[in-house]
């Protein structure tokens, strides 16, 4: 599903984010990307995303090379990835259904299929009844709940997290990961960076750890 193989990113001036880095991730799992603060771990995710182009090597996702993939095909790759934001990054003027059918239409699908998948995916997250809601209306806790309907609404085969627990508090991150965990059991990708490294350990799964924008440890997933 993701591989890269010996990428660097080097930005605008010298500045380093990733030197060398080669993992490869199977469909269907769930692994987790660690490190230090400026580590790499989201210059990382913005390569699969084709939000930045490797400087050097090769990141291939579901089969395609993006690394010889333009421009303007970037929008169909992100339209098979979900992505999920510290800061949720929800439309304030848009009730809470609105917001989570966004991708379905951008995609264009019939208004009685939007409506169908919102309603799943916002009671797989536990927020059936907040379908009206503003954002504003929402904790902070439901609101990062909302951007992950809003992410697996349209049933991506590649699901990302940039540090998706970072304001929430340990019992909520520990309900947000138990979320993820289920997703990826039903076949989805899932990677998400983090820093919370004790609840990480809990999860038991595949950890990535980057140091100094290098693959500084690969730890397997527990039995």
């Amino acid at each position: 599903m993701i591989r890269f193989d010996r990428v660097s990113k080097i930005y605008p001036g010298g500045s380093r984010a990733l030197s060398d880095v080669s993992f490869s991730i199977e469909p269907g799992s769930m692994v987790f990307l660690t490190g230090h603060s400026g580590a790499g771990k989201s210059t990382l995710l913005r390569l699969v995303m084709m939000l930045e182009r490797a400087t050097r090597g090769q990141v291939t996702v579901n089969d395609r090379n993006l690394s010889k993939t333009p421009d303007k095909l970037a929008p169909l790759v992100r339209q098979s990835t979900g992505m999920i934001f510290q800061d949720h990054k929800l439309l304030k003027d848009k009730t809470v259904a609105d917001n989570v059918a966004l991708p379905l239409m951008i995609a264009g699908l019939k208004y009685a299929d939007i409506r169908k998948r919102v309603r799943a995916a916002l009671d797989k997250v536990g927020l059936l009844d907040k379908g009206k809601s503003w954002p504003l209306m929402l904790s902070g806790g439901e609101q990062q709940r909302v951007g992950i309907a809003r992410a697996i609404v349209a049933m991506p085969p590649l699901l990302l997290a940039d540090e998706p627990t970072g304001n929430l508090d340990p019992k909520l991150s520990r309900e947000l990961f138990a979320l993820f965990e289920e997703v990826s059991q039903q076949g989805v990708t899932v990677l998400i960076a983090s820093h919370d490294l004790d609840l990480v350990r809990q999860m038991r799964k595949r950890v990535l750890v980057l140091s100094g924008g290098r693959l500084a440890d690969d730890i397997p997933a527990r039995v």
